[in-house]
């Protein structure tokens, strides 16, 4: 899915935009970080992993985008979406499946710059509905995301298949 939409938010000089190949190294430093942030989650994510998710970004055949929050150059932050089919709407639905805001930038409006412009990408896109997962334990993220959307009241379960 191509971009179709840039979020400013010029009182803190940030600029949302879709991720480009030079972006890299300053994904890379967040992504480290959004894996091993204290969340429960490992540590440490499988190179392949890493390689697949960046250079799914850059495939127009894949469903999915990754926009950076930028100031001054540096990225401080990053959302990644998934578009797809659904049972319950007709056309797409957008999952923000990750969002990471650079510790020092948190509070500052950066996480609800990415959030509007997924709305944006999304209903660019015709896209009816946007939805994300939370870990129930990420309680900084959760008046945000309270004050941006509705909780679906949905109970997520999983079962993985591969190691």
């Amino acid at each position: 899915m191509a971009t179709r939409a840039t979020t400013s938010m010029p009182k803190d000089a940030v600029t949302v935009r879709l991720v480009r190949r030079e972006d890299h190294a300053d994904w890379l430093r967040l992504w480290a970080a959004y894996h091993g942030d204290g969340r429960g989650r490992a540590a440490a994510v499988l190179d392949a992993v890493t390689a697949a998710t960046w250079n799914g970004f850059f495939h127009g055949h894949e469903p999915m985008e990754a926009l950076v929050a930028e100031q001054a150059g540096r990225i401080v932050g990053f959302v990644h979406l998934v578009f797809h089919r659904n049972t319950s709407v007709t056309g797409l639905v957008c999952f923000l499946q990750d969002l990471y805001v650079d510790a020092p930038m948190r509070g500052k409006g950066v996480g609800r710059a990415l959030i509007e412009a997924v709305y944006a990408n999304a209903q660019a896109a015709g896209a009816a509905r946007v939805y994300w997962h939370v870990l129930e334990t990420n309680t900084a993220a959760l008046p945000l995301y309270d004050s941006v959307a509705v909780r679906s009241g949905h109970i997520v379960y999983r079962k993985d298949l591969r190691r």
